[in-house]
């Protein structure tokens, strides 16, 4: 627990709820782990604290009152570019996909152990530190696979010549997939080098992000290889 506190030490949470059972148990954990935390139960309080506050990192439920949490997160990702970990009541890959695709690096159904939530929150945060460490190394060339285009200095994805927008979380995943490209990496590799997961149990969550990723570089970039895993292809080749 100890080295949870360091890591969550002087790290903002904001997390927005409206039930304030679940809010009270979500702060309570994540300030036992470290994090200063603060709580919003509707959209537009929500979206204010995001500006004002500058959280580094929100934990995000989808049905709220005033706008919900997929308006919420469109509003704060303009404002500022933030890891977000979405809540939902239903277990919906629709709901799921809608989330990822407005900004959401993650996602949990309720109910969930509070243990877990504040893991993914770690994860989360360890994976921005990571970007940025990145960002600061002098990396080698950009990848170009055939006209998807990955500047790793920048952060940045065109795909013929035009930007992409990913999350962190997406971000991360194509280079995952994009240093080996047309070798299968199975979903555990990807949980462990992605997710810094390394349990088989977020499996669903490695394809939900590549269902998302799909949608913004084109579904035929990335192959499927059924029971095993994903592989990064170049379609003009």
């Amino acid at each position: 627990m100890d080295s949870a506190q360091t890591t969550g030490a002087q790290r903002r949470v904001l997390v927005v709820e409206d039930d304030q059972t679940i809010v009270q148990a979500i702060a309570a954990r994540l300030q036992a782990e470290g994090f200063q935390v603060r709580t919003a139960s509707d959209g537009p309080s929500a979206v204010d604290a995001a500006h004002s506050w500058q959280p580094d990192l929100l934990v995000l439920d989808v049905m709220l009152p005033g706008y919900d949490g997929l308006e919420v997160c469109r509003r704060v990702q303009a404002d500022r570019p933030v890891p977000v970990l979405m809540l939902t009541a239903r277990d919906d890959e629709t709901d799921m996909l809608v989330g990822l695709g407005v900004g959401a690096d993650d996602y949990m159904t309720k109910p969930f152990s509070m243990r877990e939530l504040a893991a993914r929150v770690h994860v989360l945060l360890r994976r921005v530190e990571r970007a940025a460490d990145a960002a600061s190394t002098v990396r080698g060339a950009s990848i170009h696979l055939g006209d998807l285009e990955i500047d790793h200095t920048q952060r940045r994805v065109r795909v013929g010549g035009s930007d992409v927008h990913l999350t962190p979380t997406e971000f991360e995943l194509l280079v995952c997939l994009a240093h080996q490209p047309r070798a299968v990496l199975s979903r555990e590799q990807l949980l462990a080098e992605v997710w810094d997961w390394t349990d088989a149990s977020g499996t669903r969550t490695v394809d939900s992000h590549v269902k998302a990723l799909r949608r913004k570089i084109g579904a035929e970039r990335i192959r499927t290889v059924h029971g095993v895993g994903y592989a990064l292809e170049n379609p003009t080749s």
